[in-house]
């Protein structure tokens, strides 16, 4: 029996088999997934055919659309916000102190471009991870006379900066996949960048020149979803076809109700010859402008009928409002995240959406931003401080991770009834079932700052002679 027909013979046995005892509707070609054709190719591959174009049309959403403007601005808020602050885990006061204070004078100089601080970096990180899948920083060591407290700088580079297409293999055994050099043992040893953005025509360099730069360099900043994935995935991906139709559609409708708003009345004649020139004014002008709301004198036996111009309807509403649940979902943002529409939104609802939505952005601080981004430059900043005579920490070497300690804090969340999760924090406070250096962290804050500054304050109360009145809001008594 031929090759191919034995391959058919098999194909339809292993199918009826499949039916017959219970199998998996989803692996089975019958008449509802017929036309469902997935793709088998691995995840690297998908991004390296699709994830160019995936970026730029997210890249022009972001500026032609407000959804998906509102959008990555709300992400970056909540994700970064102020700033994701480290708090250092040295034991000794003073030293740490010190610490935290020339990190403190650091973070203003920390961006190589001189546009933002290190906070604004980590915001800037955010909204590239949410926009294309990924960021790049590199690290870039100063001189002494540069004049920095810290000579250290980080550089942002974006997704388009390493070539989804620069495979090769090496010499040395070493093999490039999508722009990234991998030793003999899948070890990252480099990343390949090109000189200049492939799309900015303003810089005059060599188009598709590249740059080899040391691993330890280079952060590579991603959120991958498949294992063994190399490079990012925009965030917009699952909602592109939505967004872009949805803005079409928008467009149109808007468009066809100003077109058909323009047109008050016709003026409707008799049947006679046309004189041409009995339709314009002293200048030449129709003596009818398509303008909003403007009538014309008519002449004998001419009379005039009011356009009706069509309504939506009234399921425009509803629609808009499934089609933009249906993106939110694929963003991973609350519907009111997205379009800042409140109407729907009660104290319940609003609570529990952003529970689950702050769930969300809590495992990609700590997974990704802090993981792979802060601990980073705080590990490359300590070194650099310590070698540059900036900081003074005995036994370094001995001791570098005991100096590496640190708990990086974000932002507190705000509530809708802050009163409410006060007393209730109070009385957590007050029960035992969380510290103070606890719930000070949540809120963004070091306990140990905090309470030298209330000591302060203290003090510089009692000397003044200032008396401010100290409450405590009363917690809801346990039934």
């Amino acid at each position: 029996m031929k090759p191919k027909l034995m391959a058919t013979l098999r194909r339809k046995v292993g199918a009826m088999i499949g039916g017959v005892v219970g199998g998996f509707d989803g692996g089975l070609s019958k008449r509802r997934l017929k036309t469902f054709h997935a793709s088998r190719a691995h995840v690297n591959t998908l991004i390296q055919a699709a994830g160019a174009d995936m970026t730029a049309r997210a890249r022009y959403l972001i500026r032609n659309n407000g959804y998906a403007a509102n959008a990555v601005e709300s992400w970056a808020g909540n994700a970064v916000g102020t700033g994701i602050k480290p708090s250092s885990g040295i034991t000794d006061a003073v030293l740490k102190d010190r610490v935290q204070r020339l990190w403190l004078r650091w973070t203003d100089e920390s961006d190589a471009e001189g546009l933002t601080d290190f906070y604004g970096q980590q915001r800037r990180a955010a909204r590239e991870l949410f926009i294309a899948g990924e960021v790049f920083f590199r690290i870039r060591p100063r001189r002494p006379e540069d004049g920095l407290s810290v000579p250290l700088q980080l550089q942002m580079l974006p997704a388009e900066m390493l070539p989804l297409n620069h495979n090769q293999a090496l010499d040395n055994g070493h093999r490039i996949r999508q722009g990234i050099e991998f030793d003999r043992i899948g070890r990252r040893v480099a990343y390949h960048f090109l000189r200049r953005h492939p799309g900015d025509i303003t810089d005059p360099g060599l188009a598709g020149e590249t740059v080899r730069v040391p691993a330890e360099s280079v952060l590579h900043i991603v959120d991958p979803v498949d294992a063994g994935q190399l490079r990012g995935v925009s965030r917009f991906s699952p909602a592109l076809v939505k967004l872009f139709l949805l803005d079409q559609y928008d467009d149109a409708e808007l468009d066809r109700k100003k077109v058909a708003a323009m047109f008050v009345g016709f003026v409707r004649r008799p049947e006679r010859e046309l004189d041409n020139t009995a339709d314009r004014d002293d200048q030449g002008e129709p003596l009818l402008p398509l303008e909003p709301g403007q009538l014309q004198m008519l002449d004998d036996g001419e009379y005039i009928t009011f356009s009706t111009p069509a309504d939506v309807g009234g399921n425009y509403e509803s629609f808009q409002y499934r089609t933009l649940l249906q993106v939110a979902a694929a963003l991973g943002l609350p519907y009111a995240n997205l379009t800042a529409d409140m109407l729907k939104a009660n104290y319940s609802n609003t609570r529990a959406a952003l529970l689950e939505f702050r769930r969300r952005i809590e495992s990609f601080q700590h997974s990704v931003i802090v993981y792979q981004m802060c601990r980073a430059v705080w590990a490359r900043w300590m070194d650099m401080a310590v070698v540059s005579g900036q900081l003074a920490l005995p036994d370094y070497e001995q001791r570098r991770a005991d100096y590496l300690d640190c708990n990086w804090l974000p932002p507190r969340w705000d509530w809708v009834d802050p009163l409410k999760d006060i007393r209730a924090e109070t009385l957590a406070i007050q029960s035992g079932f969380k510290s103070r250096t606890q719930a000070i962290g949540e809120r963004g804050f070091d306990a140990a700052m905090v309470d030298a500054e209330i000591a302060s304050d203290r003090d510089r109360e009692a000397r003044l002679g200032l008396a401010f009145t100290r409450c405590v809001p009363p917690a809801t008594p346990l039934h």
